[in-house]
């Protein structure tokens, strides 16, 4: 919206232009969510450190404990209407 009140129809060169103004005013990429993004790739961030395969791993056996449980739950199912 622009300072104005109105903001110029959506499709119009006014419109672009106040798009181009508002992109370059921010400063590109070195705005503030690019330094808060880097700050958990550092070995100072807080938190647990976890690699990427234990990760990994982790996702793997939580997908196949559920798909267990479900497997489980329509045996179980199946015996008791029987």
């Amino acid at each position: 919206m622009a300072l104005g009140g109105t903001a110029p129809p959506r499709g119009s060169a006014a419109a672009t232009a106040n798009m181009r103004r508002r992109r370059t005013a921010g400063g590109g990429a070195s705005g503030g969510a690019a330094g808060t993004m880097l700050q958990f790739y550092t070995d100072d961030a807080p938190g647990l450190k976890i690699s990427p395969n234990v990760v990994l791993v982790m996702s793997i056996g939580f997908i196949a404990f559920v798909a267990i449980l479900h497997v489980m739950g329509k045996l179980y199912f199946v015996r008791r209407e029987a």
